[in-house]
């Protein structure tokens, strides 16, 4: 049996600010290394300030999600060292003092399956690590702190994806969803982007980085299963670890060793102080969630029922030119975007 498990993160591209400062989130229309201030580099005696739109907005996709969500939420210290991370830790969120991230359990149906979800905590994404070179003997790699401090929201699900083609679904969906909450535009580059979990019986857990789209993220799954499959018929051991995708060679590669969470250390920020959600911010936002989910539900429906009758309708009247047919939905595919296919 195959379990797949998902790390997805989706930037709040709808904000204006980063997430604990007044650098612009839009970090994508700067040159390198110009959209920083002293406190999402972390530089000595400055402080982080929380964007409370980006608390409000990370509530909102809980909420959608069917989460629970605490009165209280807490930020912790993820430390790590690593060349994109300039404070030397990431400040975020775990539920290691009961549910203090933005959302706890919850759920989304795909089809008729119900996939759950662990968690969803609000984060600072780190900077971006740029490689340049056409060997391994003349490349560098380049760093680019502009995105350091970008808010982001990390949705953890259970092992609950059976195949590749459960996990393409789920993620078409959430994307849909985020589009239509207003919060992010999945579309844009690096705004959208998950590491997947992928364990057969008999093995450990391996998980896979380094995806760059959904399409690849895919790919990297199936490999990832032939390749525990292979091992396995052969009595090898699948070892825990970290692998990385590579898109060249469409392989995945190992990294490292699978890090717990004993080995972040994490401990609480004390630069910021618990965040107590109001009551009435919730109904707020629980109206917001209702009046954007329920016409988008009901319009889908009656969009389709409509394109239907409109194919069944060319389909009889057979004196109607092929291109006056296609002209005619391509103007309705317009008119109702929603149609459209993701790809």
């Amino acid at each position: 049996m195959t379990k797949i498990g998902l790390e997805i993160h989706c930037q709040l591209t709808k904000l204006k600010s980063k997430l604990f400062c007044s650098c612009k989130a839009n970090y994508r229309e700067f040159e390198p290394n110009i959209n920083i201030c002293p406190i999402c580099m972390g530089l000595p005696g400055s402080l982080p300030r929380l964007n409370q739109k980006a608390v409000e907005k990370a509530t909102l996709i809980a909420m959608a999600l069917n989460c629970s969500t605490p009165e209280k939420i807490v930020f912790f210290r993820k430390n790590y060292f690593y060349p994109d991370l300039p404070k030397n830790f990431q400040i975020t969120q775990l539920n290691i003092y009961g549910d203090t991230s933005v959302g706890g359990a919850g759920v989304l149906m795909v089809g008729d399956k119900k996939i759950r979800i662990t968690r969803i905590q609000l984060e600072e994404d780190p900077g971006r690590l740029i490689y340049e070179g056409s060997s391994e003997k003349n490349l560098i790699t380049l760093v680019d702190y502009n995105r350091a401090g970008t808010p982001l929201v990390e949705i953890v699900t259970e092992p609950d994806f059976e195949n590749p083609k459960e996990v393409r679904e789920f993620l078409n969906i959430l994307s849909n969803l985020l589009e239509n909450l207003d919060v992010s535009e999945p579309s844009l580059e690096g705004a959208m982007r998950a590491d997947a979990n992928v364990s057969i019986e008999g093995g450990n857990k391996v998980e896979i980085k380094n995806i760059g789209s959904f399409h690849d993220l895919e790919k990297a799954v199936h490999f990832e299963i032939t390749r525990q499959q292979s091992l396995h018929s052969r009595d090898i051991p699948i070892v825990q670890e970290t692998r990385h995708w590579d898109d060249k060679r469409k392989i995945t590669i190992s990294s490292r060793s699978k890090e717990e969470d004993l080995d972040y250390r994490y401990f609480l920020e004390g630069d910021i102080p618990a965040i107590i959600i109001e009551y009435k911010i919730k109904e707020k936002l629980k109206k917001k969630c209702l009046k954007v989910l329920v016409p988008k539900k009901r319009d889908t429906s009656q969009n389709i029922i409509f394109l239907h009758r409109l194919q069944m309708y060319f389909h009889l009247i057979n004196f109607i030119p092929i291109c006056l047919k296609n002209l005619i939905l391509k103007t309705m595919q317009k008119r109702l975007p929603i149609l459209s296919p993701r790809i």
